[in-house]
């Protein structure tokens, strides 16, 4: 006998009751139109009932649910901004960082060796 799918609330919002897959972990997919079998391809323990189910919460609540998107998309968006700041892009190209870490370590390990401190 096969399980009867419904969207359940266990803490972290309303999720399928045969996964943990949230409303919310499937909303950029339905923003972009993607196709069940898009989905599976991506998520594939999800069946194309659990879809469905999911899809009509989607479309019944479809202002909500994008207007919350936009909301986690906008802070994702300024914690990366953010983290750029404090963090930003270290110049060169990857070959010159890398031969710049490698004079780094290389001095360092002089003068953990009592090298390099002498004059």
């Amino acid at each position: 006998m096969q399980k009867e799918i419904t969207l359940v609330d266990c803490g972290r919002g309303l999720q399928l009751s045969t996964s943990r897959i949230t409303v919310h972990d499937l909303v950029p997919y339905f923003q972009e139109g993607c196709s069940h079998d898009e989905i599976i391809r991506w998520l594939p323990s999800l069946t194309h009932e659990e879809i469905t189910i999911v899809q009509q919460y989607y479309q019944q609540h479809k202002d909500e649910l994008d207007d919350h998107e936009s909301r986690v998309r906008a802070y994702c968006a300024e914690q990366i901004r953010l983290q750029r700041l404090r963090f930003p892009e270290p110049e060169g190209s990857r070959r010159e960082r890398l031969a710049q870490l490698r004079q780094l370590l290389e001095q360092r390990r002089q003068e953990s060796n009592g090298e390099g401190t002498r004059s």
